[in-house]
């Protein structure tokens, strides 16, 4: 598997654990739909990438991305952000439903983070998406939404961004322009 298609697959699979955990907080009929849907768009696209034949060799050569130096560097800090901002939250702002946006934002970052360490403009749009999700959840946490709101703005929205991003990515090949390691 190419470090693209692996990467089309966290994708999907956080996006899908976005949407299985917290769609749960709608209740039936649209929670369960929306789980559904979830799963069907995880495995219609291991379908898809697992029976398309991967790239030419030079094709998936200029468009590797590298686990180099400087996504580690963008790993290390999201981890710090998760844990110091929840710490903060849980802890001194008792604001505990305020996490999961504050964890989206972050993911969405990490993104941004990663669309530059790998010259990859799709990433900028999951990674926009993402954080864009991560404010206005910390937003309706803030002012007292109640947690199935939150959980659709900064859950259930990001993990359908991630599936269609990663179903972008996978009915496009792949393709992007020439990626840097580093």
């Amino acid at each position: 598997m190419t470090a693209n298609r692996l990467g089309l697959l966290i994708g999907a699979v956080f996006g899908t654990i976005y949407v299985v955990v917290n769609a749960g907080t709608l209740g039936s009929p649209v929670g369960l739909l929306l789980q559904v849907v979830g799963v069907a768009a995880l495995v219609g696209l291991l379908v898809v990438m697992f029976r398309s034949r991967p790239a030419p060799a030079a094709a998936t050569a200029r468009n590797a991305v590298g686990f180099g130096r400087w996504y580690w560097v963008v790993v290390a800090a999201e981890v710090v952000a998760f844990f110091a901002g929840t710490a903060v939250l849980r802890g001194p702002l008792d604001l505990p439903l305020a996490v999961l946006p504050w964890i989206t934002f972050v993911v969405g970052v990490h993104f941004l983070g990663l669309a530059k360490v790998w010259s990859a403009p799709s990433l900028v749009w999951v990674g926009a998406g993402l954080t864009a999700c991560g404010v206005l959840g910390l937003l309706v946490a803030v002012i007292g939404a109640g947690e199935a709101v939150v959980a659709v703005v900064a859950g259930v929205a990001p993990g359908l961004l991630l599936l269609g991003g990663s179903w972008w990515g996978a009915v496009r090949g792949g393709r992007e322009p020439a990626a840097t390691a580093e």
